[in-house]
């Protein structure tokens, strides 16, 4: 018989709140900073926003069944913090309607046999804090507000959820949204990611020790984070460039990962960043350290680097997919930054395991195939290239598990639809189910019986 993933094994897709659910000012939503970001002219490449979407909030039934006729046992969805409490204090209303659409769905998901994951914070930070205070960048007011967010959270669904995820790709929010200014709130600065970085941290960790604390004796979840990190491979064999691949990943992964996993930063990002990174004091250390029952990990490509240039973003390493003889290391998809290398995704699982030593689930891994926002219909639900990309990954993911002793507990794809793409708008698709914009019909892609049938094939009965 061929290799299998064991009877436990989870896997399904994922999504975004803010990517699909629209309503954005129905159902007593108050605005995120994703919903101002798109307002400013030049940040959305279409020129596009949330505000519709897949209109998810209200087509999610036809979500759920969707979900069902691929065969998943898990779906991994992030909450709308500011759909649950609109201006996002401590000291602010909750949103009872917000509460009551996300147990509808979750109540759903678990009546078709789909177990829910549920991401805390996908990006959308409620308007209301960043106006008051500063959002993220205030340690003091963030780190509680978001704590009795995720207690209103735990309270509400803790009794159907099992499987909780506190941040969605840190190293996102604090580069892309107050680095580069590309995702929002927009800003530049090379102090304020590394302050933001710092207060996520803390954030999530005290969300942990509240979880472990007051709800996990009454129902037995687990919780962690998501990270996100690419495997990264030396241009050459040159000290330089192998010592790049070491930044490269502290810089990427370790500046998350180090405190969470092991309680402290990597000296690596310490040399470089000096006193502009914030330091924990014992008693957050000590929350700190420790605070992820798993790996979280969201993973797209492998890269390879050389060392140089003034990114400090990836730790001033160069990244491209071009090997030293000029060739690419696989399939171009239609984001300059990935491309398919199943290989390396082995090498990346095997790498967490040994550093971190902590059960990996793959939270989000996927392919944007080529021109499908201009495509014919019938060419793009053909969707050769995002097949390949999965069924190499899935069996690269077995090779880990099966031979090389990797502890991979389970597999979302991103994602279940096509949708709002962050900067990229609609241009950028990444769905195994096409959606029709103007009508919001869905069309299953090939790749979505493809991976149905993988995992069918792998999962032990």
């Amino acid at each position: 018989m061929a290799a299998q993933l064991p009877s436990d094994f989870v896997w399904g897709y994922a999504t975004a709140s803010y990517q699909i659910e629209g309503s954005a000012s129905t159902g007593g939503r108050g605005p995120s900073i994703w919903d101002t970001f798109c307002k400013i002219p030049g940040k959305i490449r279409d020129g596009s926003s949330g505000d519709v979407s897949t209109d998810s909030y209200r087509l999610w039934k036809e979500d759920v069944a969707l979900l069902k006729s691929y065969g998943v046992n898990a779906y991994r969805f992030s909450l709308s913090w500011s759909r649950i409490i609109p201006l996002g204090g401590r000291d602010d209303p909750v949103n009872e309607e917000g509460i009551a659409f996300y147990k509808g769905l979750i109540q759903e998901l678990l009546d078709n046999g789909i177990t829910p994951y549920v991401t805390l914070y996908h990006w959308d930070l409620p308007q209301g804090l960043h106006d008051r205070y500063g959002g993220w960048l205030n340690k003091t007011e963030i780190v509680q507000d978001y704590v009795n967010y995720a207690k209103v959270c735990f309270t509400a669904f803790g009794d159907l959820v099992q499987n909780w995820i506190t941040h969605n790709e840190p190293w996102c929010i604090s580069c892309l949204g107050y680095q580069k200014g590309v995702f929002a709130p927009g800003h530049k600065s090379n102090t304020e990611p590394w302050i933001v970085a710092h207060n996520l941290i803390l954030a999530h960790a005290y969300a942990v020790k509240l979880y472990r604390d007051s709800f996990k004796a009454s129902q037995g979840g687990q919780i962690g984070i998501t990270l996100d990190c690419h495997w990264l491979m030396p241009y050459d064999d040159s000290p330089e460039n192998t010592e790049a691949v070491q930044r490269g990943l502290a810089f990427k992964l370790g500046r998350f990962a180090g405190p969470i996993y092991e309680g402290a930063y990597p000296s690596r990002v310490k040399e470089k960043i000096g006193d502009r990174l914030p330091e924990f004091t014992a008693d957050e250390i000590a929350v700190v350290k420790g605070s992820s029952d798993f790996f979280g990990l969201n993973t797209y490509t492998s890269q390879i680097v050389q060392d140089g240039g003034d990114d400090e973003t990836s730790g001033y390493v160069k990244i491209g997919h071009t090997r030293a003889d000029g060739t690419q290391l696989g399939t171009q998809a239609h984001v300059a930054w990935l491309q398919s290398y199943p290989p390396g995704f082995r090498k990346l699982l095997n790498y967490l395991w040994e550093t971190y030593k902590k059960p990996i689930y793959i939270t989000e891994n996927g392919f944007a195939a080529k021109n499908e926002n201009i495509l014919p219909l019938e060419v793009v639900l053909h969707d050769k290239d995002r097949v390949e990309y999965f069924e190499g990954y899935a069996n690269a993911m077995l090779e880990a598990v099966h031979e090389d002793g990797v502890s991979v507990k389970g597999y979302f794809g991103w994602s279940l639809l096509d949708n709002f793409e962050w900067a990229d708008g609609y241009e950028t698709r990444f769905g195994v189910t096409y959606v029709d914009y103007a009508t919001q019909k869905r069309y299953p892609k090939d790749s979505a019986r493809a991976l149905q049938k993988w995992f069918t094939e792998h999962i032990a009965a």
